[in-house]
């Protein structure tokens, strides 16, 4: 696994979002509580721009399909894919949080199919 860095209060707001959506899909959420129990918790002052942070729209390559997508990714409150408005608690968005440019992971998809996500871009808000 890649090694993954988090802001430390979008790490606590996305462990206690996660404890309350447990119960649906456990597999899943123990899936994203365990990249944020992985990740190296930081001050935002402390992040890089080129890592994927809740807000930052990222550009990014299925390697198995070739597919290459640009989403902002956000909670789930704010979620719209039509707008390209992807949710934390979807399994990509699980996936991708914490990636930097140029890194990779195996994430599954809501079928249990494993895909390579590379992160191609990260665009800071604001």
């Amino acid at each position: 696994m890649p090694h993954i860095r988090m802001i430390d209060s979008e790490a606590d707001a996305l462990t206690e979002l996660t404890l309350q959506q447990q119960r649906e899909s456990a597999r899943f959420y123990d899936l994203l509580l365990d990249e944020i129990d992985r990740a190296a918790i930081c001050e935002r002052s402390e992040i890089p721009s080129d890592v994927v942070t809740m807000g930052a729209r990222v550009t990014f390559v299925d390697e198995m399909s070739g597919a290459e997508r640009t989403v902002r990714l956000v909670y789930p409150a704010e979620a719209d894919i039509a707008e390209g408005r992807m949710s934390i608690l979807t399994p990509v968005g699980a996936g991708l949080i914490g990636l930097s440019v140029g890194q990779s992971i195996n994430w599954p998809d809501r079928g249990g199919t494993e895909h390579r996500l590379t992160i191609v871009a990260v665009h800071q808000p604001g």
